[in-house]
């Protein structure tokens, strides 16, 4: 039997649900090896593609979810208790949290809580985790709410728009005026979208893309606020742009994740693979280019790759991240406030957390290494840091 074979038999019975987690974890590591191994997903897919047609799933979607699974199903196989450490020339004890708690299978409905002693009072119920939505607002100011269920088609002159779950699918457009669509996806949501191009683009929480319903000869530009995940379809004829703020990032057939939040001290943009210059600077895949907005300076460094995009694939991940900075990406996707009975703690966390975990399960987590929490609505306070 020849190696892809032996990996298509061992995929097949992973759908089945028979692979043990030594298996399922030698199938990943073999698909993330190299991206020529990538098509047996999608030979995989052909044989779902008219169940998922029937839950009106776009089959370009199958391959991700697939690969997510697999990966948190090896998590949930490899839970390791929190623990802390200590790190000579910091003043906070630093603390690692690896793959911790139960990763929850991503395509479980979500279940909430009760009160939680300790952690919530009064009347708060838990919080459960950020889904699909978004909001399209039209070029003449019309906006149409787009959610997880939805399937819809949107008529804006000649252009045609597919909602389907959770991604908005653009037709080519065919008119001559260029008029400009807003995707904007609310604290606790993400979505993406598929532009007239064929390029892909998934919104983080609290970020917007505002792009043309048809692109015409020159140059292709849309315009991104908070974080967002681009596969672009390569057009050597039309370049394609994406400004943030006083940024520019020229894209030439690449992947690439933009962050780009207000709150966040500076601007990262990091290249998975192919080619993209921002303002001028060329980067490699695997480098980061960081922005200081306030002082205009550019760094370009190394990055962890599968960090940056957790987000994407259903993961916090963090490397002696404050935890400051956690608390405002969790503020982003669980649509929470937080505020501080104290001075910002410096404390260092990292480590891997499912993003469909419930609220109280990852605060649980950070509390066993120390801060402590109040829950009050939407409200979350840090009480103390020990």
């Amino acid at each position: 039997m020849s190696s892809t074979s032996y990996y298509e038999e061992l995929l097949q019975r992973y759908l089945d649900g028979q692979c043990s987690a030594a298996e399922a974890e030698e199938l990943y590591t073999w698909l993330k090896s190299s991206g020529s191994h990538r098509p047996l997903l999608t030979a995989m897919q052909r044989e779902f593609e008219q169940a998922m047609n029937t839950r009106h799933e776009i089959p370009s979607e199958l391959s991700d979810r697939i690969e997510t699974r697999l990966l948190q199903d090896i998590s949930r196989e490899k839970v390791i208790p929190l623990h802390k450490r200590f790190r000579l020339g910091w003043v906070a004890a630093a603390a690692i949290l690896l793959l911790a708690g139960a990763i929850y299978y991503m395509y479980s409905a979500s279940t909430s809580k009760g009160p939680v002693a300790g952690l919530v009072k009064g009347d708060t119920v838990d919080i459960a985790p950020g889904s699909n939505k978004a909001v399209l607002t039209l070029s003449n100011g019309d906006e149409v709410t787009l959610d997880s269920t939805g399937n819809q088609v949107i008529n804006q002159g000649q252009t045609v728009i597919h909602q389907r779950n959770g991604q908005l699918h653009y037709a080519a457009g065919t008119d001559d005026a260029v008029v400009y669509n807003t995707l904007t996806v609310p604290r606790g949501g993400q979505f993406n979208i598929i532009l007239p191009d064929g390029s892909h683009v998934w919104l983080n929480a609290a970020s917007s893309l505002k792009y043309p319903t048809t692109f015409q000869e020159g140059q292709r530009i849309v315009e991104l606020q908070g974080q967002g995940y681009f596969e672009v379809s390569p057009n050597a004829k039309q370049p394609f742009f994406v400004k943030v703020n006083n940024m520019e990032v020229q894209v030439l057939g690449t992947s690439f994740d933009v962050m780009a939040y207000p709150d966040e001290s500076s601007i990262n943009t990091t290249l998975i693979e192919g080619l993209v210059k921002v303002n001028q600077h060329r980067l490699q895949p695997g480098q980061q280019a960081v922005l200081d907005p306030a002082t205009g300076t550019m760094t370009i460094h190394s990055a962890d790759v599968e960090q940056v995009i957790a987000w994407k694939t259903g993961f916090f991940e963090f490397d002696n991240a404050r935890l400051s900075d956690i608390l405002r990406q969790l503020s982003r996707w669980y649509d929470i406030d937080i505020s501080y009975n104290q001075e910002k703690p410096d404390r260092l966390l990292g480590g891997r957390i499912s993003r469909n975990l419930p609220l109280s399960d990852i605060l649980h987590m950070l509390e066993e290494n120390g801060p402590k929490f109040t829950l009050s609505g939407r409200k979350l306070t840090v009480t103390s840091v020990k």
